[in-house]
């Protein structure tokens, strides 16, 4: 028995680490993708698998969406303006099996994808384009990425672009650019203003050219706004209709 039990335990302690190296456990965000002899058996999980020691591999894959940065790319726009440019793609694997089996590294590779794109897409674009119409890129580049990476797996469901740095002599250009575009409204602004103002100044007139009584009762409030400030010496206008009768008695 003794001589039994010195090959009892070690034989014990092996069959335990076959089985805990035959057991894997898979999470609900994971799949394992499982090839047997290098052959691929297929996409496992989630839960607990058993693997044939030595036999089996397994290589997991994460399911949950990736936020990949995209490095600052110094980018030439289509009118000659460059600019530095860096963005945030959003993706996950939809098939596990070829983001394994299609590409060696699939988040080197859609990194690789997403700057070349970057560059390829704002390279195509003018310099307001890309300020102005940002959400429209987003989308283009979206498409593009998604495009090139569906072989391997890759669904990207969203680019946004995060920073675009301008050089400091443009943003002066556009500053003074901005700055003569307000005056220019601002003059615009001023000019409707009285001719609107003239366009009422004319219409009185013409009211008052039609009813006599209308100039004497402005006449009258005139002289109430003056006498009504402190002033020492007030000057008081013949009106016209008093000369009109001194004309009419001459004749």
């Amino acid at each position: 028995m003794n001589g039994y039990g010195a090959y009892l335990v070690p034989a014990l302690i092996i069959a335990l680490i076959f089985l805990l190296s035959a057991v894997r456990v898979v999470r609900e965000y994971e799949r394992g993708v499982v090839f047997r002899l290098g052959r691929l058996i297929g996409a496992k999980g989630p839960g607990i698998m058993f693997l044939i020691p030595f036999v089996d591999r397994m290589v997991k894959v994460d399911l949950r969406t990736v936020t990949l940065d995209v490095p600052s790319q110094e980018i030439i726009t289509k009118d000659n303006v460059t600019v530095r440019v860096n963005a945030v793609v959003y993706f996950r694997i939809i098939d596990p099996q070829k983001a394994i089996v299609e590409v060696e590294n699939y988040l080197a590779a859609t990194s690789m994808i997403a700057q070349t794109t970057l560059r390829s897409i704002i390279g195509m674009a003018e310099l307001d384009e890309l300020l102005s119409e940002r959400e429209k890129l987003n989308e283009k580049l979206q498409e593009v990425i998604d495009q090139q990476t569906d072989p391997w797996g890759v669904k990207v469901t969203a680019v946004e672009i995060k920073d675009v740095e301008i050089p400091q002599s443009m943003q002066r250009a556009m500053a003074a650019q901005a700055e003569a575009e307000r005056e220019r409204r601002a003059k615009i602004i001023s000019a409707q203003g009285e001719f609107q103002a003239s366009q009422k100044l004319a219409e009185a007139a013409r009211i008052m050219a039609r009813e006599p009584g209308a100039m004497q009762l402005r006449f009258l409030q005139t002289v109430r706004e003056a006498t009504s400030e402190k002033a020492s010496v007030l000057v008081l206008p013949v009106p016209i209709e008093l000369m009109e009768l001194f004309t009419k008695k001459k004749d």
